[in-house]
């Protein structure tokens, strides 16, 4: 009986173990390149950045087509930025293998696009119908023009269920409102930071000298929140208490090192490194949240909400936000007035005494998961492929299916 029981545990073992599959790490990039017949397709979402906001996405799918029906779009001349948006027209926001498309509820549904996303497309124009037409056709049909009836499915390059889909398309896919002129983002930095309510803390970089960090920190892509002047005004008491290294690492704390679009910002929950960073000891880090549309920064001090947008074109994004981002590496001990209050000192002591048996305390875990660049970086997993790394099933699992096995037996 006990070797029978012990049999059964490690079976049981080995099957969950075989069940960890890969959850995340897809490089685009990396996926169309062992098909040299998307080599154009796959330049242009590399030259346009769109592959980097592809690979961050948890779920998504790519409409590919090759280099013959790429040839038609490049020779209308446009625009880096406007090629962007017809491209982005290209990726859909939601899951779709070959057998979805062949069994769309009804027949027809539409799907939004990361042309949507961007907030370019005026209306619902960033949206394509998708339609399982007669004799096992899938038909694709852009929201702003509905005379495009000759864009089928031709076959599937990747499939992932439900994380990414890569599929070939017969033609590019035209829109009017994403190949109308759009012109180049303006990358100047110092200019951008002086519009829509960012004069005053455009003011204190100039003044502290950590504009300069900003500055040199656009190249690589750099996304700044810029405390509204109503925000940085009423911080003013606080702010002229501050020694000149703690005001810097306070300004350097509103910006940080990546690109970051508000559709990415929206998509992602987790940790933020900033510029101000200064190795284990001191983090400056804050947690992204989202609600919806609504976008939270919070550090252990302050809630910060995004107001408004100045720029969002890569590799330059500003938002304003509603009030001016605390660190706790500098503001110890102070607590935003809409904040919990602390527990009661018999609570802390009853957290210590948890902590000696082992369990993990709230201080213990201080926020949620790595942010997205971690999860999607052109050095993560390739495309996604068995061989590829996976997250193992948690143990509270394992452990559970195994006891079910020994009530069974």
């Amino acid at each position: 009986m006990q070797t029978s029981t012990a049999t059964v545990i490690s079976l049981s073992i080995l099957f969950l173990l075989s069940l960890s599959t890969t959850v995340n790490g897809h490089n685009i990039t990396r996926i169309l390149a062992k098909h040299p017949n998307f080599s154009t397709f796959n330049h242009y979402l590399t030259i346009t950045r769109l592959a980097n906001e592809i690979n961050r996405r948890q779920t998504i799918t790519v409409c590919a087509v090759d280099n013959a029906a790429m040839s038609s779009l490049i020779a209308k001349g446009l625009s880096l930025q406007t090629m962007k948006n017809v491209l982005s027209l290209h990726v859909f926001a939601d899951y779709f293998g070959s057998k979805k498309l062949h069994q769309v509820t009804k027949g027809s549904t539409s799907t939004a696009t990361m042309y949507q996303a961007t907030g370019e497309a005026p209306g619902t124009a960033g949206y394509v119908h998708i339609t399982d037409a007669k004799g096992g056709k899938v038909r694709f049909t852009p929201e702003d023009n509905p005379s495009q009836t000759d864009t089928v499915y031709v076959k599937s390059i990747l499939e992932m269920p439900y994380n990414i889909s890569v599929i070939q398309i017969s033609a590019v896919l035209q829109s009017p409102e994403a190949e109308a002129p759009t012109a180049a983002p303006d990358l100047n930095l110092t200019s951008l930071l002086q519009r829509d309510g960012c004069q005053s803390f455009y003011d204190l970089l100039t003044s502290s000298g950590a504009i300069g960090t900003f500055l040199s920190s656009v190249d690589g892509g750099v996304t700044v929140f810029c405390p509204g002047d109503d925000a940085v005004a009423a911080f003013a008491p606080k702010y002229k208490n501050l020694t000149a290294p703690e005001k810097t690492s306070l300004l350097l704390y509103h910006g940080v090192p990546v690109y970051n679009s508000m559709g990415m910002l929206r998509s992602s929950n987790g940790l933020m490194n900033t510029l101000a960073t200064e190795g284990a000891k001191k983090k400056y880090d804050f947690t992204v949240q989202n609600a919806g549309n609504d976008v939270t920064l919070k550090t252990k001090v302050v809630t910060a909400t995004i107001i408004g947008t100045v720029t969002d074109d890569e590799p330059i994004a500003i938002y304003t936000i509603d009030k001016v981002l605390m660190p706790r590496e500098i503001f110890k001990g102070v607590v935003e007035a809409d904040e919990p209050a602390p527990a009661p000192k018999a609570a802390k002591k009853k957290k210590a005494v948890a902590k000696k048996k082992g369990n993990t305390t709230e201080d213990d875990a201080e926020a949620p998961g790595p942010d997205s660049s971690d999860d999607y970086s052109d050095d993560d997993a390739a495309d996604q492929t068995a061989s590829g790394g996976g997250r193992w099933l948690p143990a509270t699992v394992v452990m559970t299916f195994c006891f079910s096995w020994l009530v069974f037996i």
